[in-house]
């Protein structure tokens, strides 16, 4: 055990606002900012810091805005000399994961999530889906009720219990009336912008597999473990196989999770905005009887703001 994972946040972590501290208080998030709009083409911090939100949700702005207020964090830790032994993301936190671990520099990681962004949304716009969260059963009960169903698939394993699914409107509206006869708790429509992790994006994995050959990755200092195998990788020509499928099969992330714990990681931090992936750890291992720290001991921790940095710092030297 005692060993450290960081994990980063994918879509829906945004908010207005986002990196406007750490702009003003950090060298490296200016320099990373300027990067950014010479990659992009566009002011991505005036975005960030000002929205409005209808604009910040849209992807082709989220996931690099997501991304970029990642890697500032981990550069900034890094350089405090804070160690971690695993990362993963989820879904575009991959990314960010490949960043941190030293397998993609800013711009090449940037580049390819622009790409992504562009071609997710294409494929959006092309064929109108949508997703919805499923509590109270488990992946395995979720995919035999949507055998049932054309054009619905599983999309994120996220914690015992939650699965999310995806695909057309109509079927997961369908698959939500199945699901709750066959004894889910609540089906939950989510506010998304189509049907991420399903078969409606492969028009995006199409494009995506030729940005993905030119994409060169270097030495990973730690192992990063894929969101579609929940296993450790170290290697460009896995992980690049790994960010294709991706885009169509489903985060197996409450895996992943588990998959960490297993390899020894005790302490996760999650290195980006908000704390979507700190509720589904704390989902994914709750608390035994009173004990403040999961069944398996673990500690959960996250890092958003400037005003994170230190209690974190503290955190982990304890």
């Amino acid at each position: 055990m005692n060993k450290v994972a960081w994990i980063f946040p994918g879509q829906a972590s945004q908010y207005v606002g986002m990196a406007s501290d750490l702009h003003s208080d950090f060298q490296q998030a200016r320099e990373l900012f300027k990067r950014a709009e010479e990659v992009l083409g566009f002011d991505l911090k005036e975005v960030c810091f000002n929205g409005p939100n209808q604009v910040l949700v849209q992807t082709r702005y989220t996931q690099p805005a997501i991304f970029v207020h990642s890697c500032i964090l981990d550069s900034i830790l890094k350089e405090k000399g804070l160690k971690k032994d695993f990362v993963a993301g989820h879904s575009l936190g991959e990314y960010s994961a490949l960043f941190s671990s030293g397998a993609l520099d800013f711009k090449s990681a940037l580049e390819a999530v622009k790409y992504r962004s562009r071609f997710m949304q294409e494929a959006c716009d092309q064929d109108k889906g949508t997703m919805a969260a499923v509590v109270g059963m488990e992946l395995q009960e979720v995919q035999q009720v949507l055998e049932k169903v054309e054009g619905a698939t599983s999309a994120n394993y996220n914690s015992p219990g939650q699965v999310a699914i995806s695909g057309e409107v109509e079927a997961v509206a369908k698959a939500g009336e199945l699901l709750l006869a066959a004894g889910a708790k609540r089906v939950i429509p989510l506010k998304v912008g189509g049907a991420y992790h399903s078969p409606l994006m492969e028009p995006a994995r199409g494009k995506m597999e030729k940005v993905l050959e030119n994409l060169k990755f270097s030495h990973f200092s730690v192992p990063v473990i894929a969101n579609v195998s929940a296993e450790a990788v170290s290697d460009g020509d896995t992980m690049r196989q790994m960010l294709s499928r991706q885009i169509t099969s489903p985060v197996l992330w409450y895996p992943s999770l588990r998959r960490m714990v297993e390899l020894g990681a005790d302490t996760f931090v999650e290195v980006g905005p908000g704390k979507v992936l700190q509720g589904l750890v704390k989902r994914a291992f709750p608390p035994k009887g009173d004990k403040p720290l999961s069944a398996e001991g673990l500690r959960v921790l996250g890092v958003d703001k400037s005003e994170d940095l230190e209690a974190l710092e503290q955190s982990l030297q304890k």
